[in-house]
């Protein structure tokens, strides 16, 4: 197989296969969050071609990060049964056919089955609960480092691509993004299908910064496979930890994907700013992100990630309380799309690596995957309430505020964390 002879070809090279595992993910994550920030570009021409409301397209898209939060959990289930390559290739399957049965969509439940159900639950298989896997299994050295890679890629992801989709929905209609989506989502399957293995003991090889080779776990049957997450779920809610991580992942999500993701370009419009240029200021944002999460990966490895979590909170709440007295301005702007960049999505790192200290590393999948829905909660509800603001209010400026108040209390919230060690839920826990 083309992985074992790669691998063979790296180790002489004392190169470790968990990088090719890496950049597999990361073009997965790439192209899925790619497929995620398509549908900010396409709220107006949808708007314009079908009639509907902001806040009726606004639902879709809170129903898929609704089900792309809660699918987490499960997602990691799945990997641990079914295996990472499987769920990956099967997920993109599923949003590419989410994407392509858009096309011939007329009305609006149809919208809300492909880009709403469809989409979120392929886009919920590879969520970060995948780059939360993937560091765990290959990687015990440089662990940090991997998560911020992974995280980087898939926030870049739903930036970067946007002034390419804005271009062609601009020139050449909102369908042609939705095949330019499709075609990406081909690549990543392609390159999942070679390269992708599931644990290094697949290709006989120790995680990097071992010795030994880790045998995978027993097998399970599908049943208690998906009984895990539930289990977990009532061990891990007895703890102030993971109320206090999913209460400011619900912020996290609020002040990021379900508000800038999905309406900073139909904001922009508002005040007079071209599609292909708001979506141009989210890219900039993107790239300072990818450095941004990878710098935040480097640092969850050497200080305390409380107070990471601490400083990226609180400049995220100013950058947000800002953003309404830029005057929308290029230099306004501009300023907005470095400082709130840096920290779009630089609160993941810290947050696995706090989860992994008090839960363990087994169980840092399930419980990334339940913080997370509360990411996605937090999005929906900023998807959602954005769009309403704008449909009752005439103005999103109302959820800025809201949201970048939150981020201040997400600060103050990631300071009351206990310091370090494992947490003790339940005594279940321990067999």
């Amino acid at each position: 197989m083309v992985s074992t002879v790669l691998a063979s070809t790296l180790a002489r090279r004392n190169i470790h296969y968990g990088w090719v595992v890496v950049a597999a993910t990361f073009l997965t994550m790439l192209v899925t969050a790619g497929a995620m920030g398509a549908p900010g570009v396409l709220i107006k021409p949808l708007q314009d071609e079908f009639g509907w409301e902001t806040s009726q397209i606004s639902s879709a898209l809170a129903i898929r990060l609704i089900l792309f939060g809660f699918m987490g959990p499960f997602a990691a289930a799945f990997m641990n049964y079914f295996g990472v390559r499987k769920v990956i290739v099967f997920a993109l399957a599923l949003i590419g056919a989410g994407f392509v049965g858009s096309l011939f969509m007329t009305t609006l439940w149809q919208l809300l089955l492909l880009w709403g159900i469809v989409v979120g639950f392929g886009t919920g298989l590879t969520a970060m609960v995948l780059a939360a896997t993937v560091s765990s299994r290959w990687f015990t050295k440089h662990r940090g480092l991997v998560v911020g890679m992974l995280s980087a890629s898939s926030a870049t992801g739903q930036l970067v691509f946007l002034p390419l989709m804005a271009e062609l929905t601009e020139r050449y209609g909102w369908r042609s993004t939705v095949f330019f989506v499709c075609a990406m989502i081909m690549v990543a399957a392609l390159a999942v299908l070679a390269f992708m293995r599931d644990r290094p003991a697949d290709l006989n090889l120790p995680a990097l910064g071992e010795t030994q080779v880790t045998p995978p776990p027993a097998s399970t049957s599908l049943g208690v496979a998906l009984m895990t997450p539930i289990t977990v779920l009532g061990e891990i809610s007895k703890t102030s930890t993971f109320w206090i991580l999913f209460a400011t992942f619900f912020i996290c999500g609020l002040s990021t994907n379900g508000l800038i993701q999905t309406h900073f370009v139909t904001l922009c419009g508002d005040f007079g700013i071209v599609p292909v240029a708001a979506a141009s200021v989210l890219a900039v944002m993107g790239i300072f992100d990818f450095f941004g999460t990878i710098g935040s990966g480097w640092l969850s490895d050497r200080f305390d990630n409380r107070w990471l979590l601490f400083w990226y909170y609180g400049l995220r709440g100013l950058s947000l309380l800002y953003l309404p007295f830029s005057d929308f301005s290029f230099y306004g702007l501009s300023i907005f799309a470095v400082f709130y960049g840096l920290d779009w999505i630089a609160t993941v790192p810290p947050t696995v690596k706090i989860a992994a200290d008090r839960f363990g590393p087994e169980k840092v999948g399930l419980v990334f995957g339940w913080v997370f829905a509360g990411h996605q909660l937090g999005a929906a509800t900023a998807a959602y309430g954005a769009g309403l603001s704008r449909t009752e209010l005439s103005s999103y400026l109302p959820a800025f505020f809201v949201a970048g108040a939150f981020c201040l209390l997400a600060s103050i919230l990631a300071i009351t964390l206990k310091k370090s060690g494992l947490s003790s839920p339940a005594p279940a826990a321990a067999h």
